[in-house]
């Protein structure tokens, strides 16, 4: 079985294009999580593209993954 490198895809409109200040943490869209990259890529370049007439709208990927190990010794 495959290791499953978690990773989170969600967005929300910013209060400006200079930081990553979300206008209201309510209306976050939690876009979903996947076992891996590619996976959470073709989420992610989805959901962005639904929102590109909304220059405010940012979505991000998190590697959950990296949270969860931060030493990426494998032990939690």
């Amino acid at each position: 079985m495959a290791q499953q490198l978690l990773h989170l895809v969600f967005g929300g409109e910013l209060e400006n294009l200079e930081d990553v200040k979300f206008k209201d943490l309510s209306k976050l869209d939690i876009v979903g999580i996947y076992p891996n990259y590619a996976l959470a890529e073709a989420a992610w370049r989805a959901r962005a593209q639904s929102t590109v007439d909304n220059a405010q709208m940012r979505y991000f990927i998190v590697h959950m993954h990296k949270l969860l190990d931060p030493d990426g010794d494998g032990k939690f």
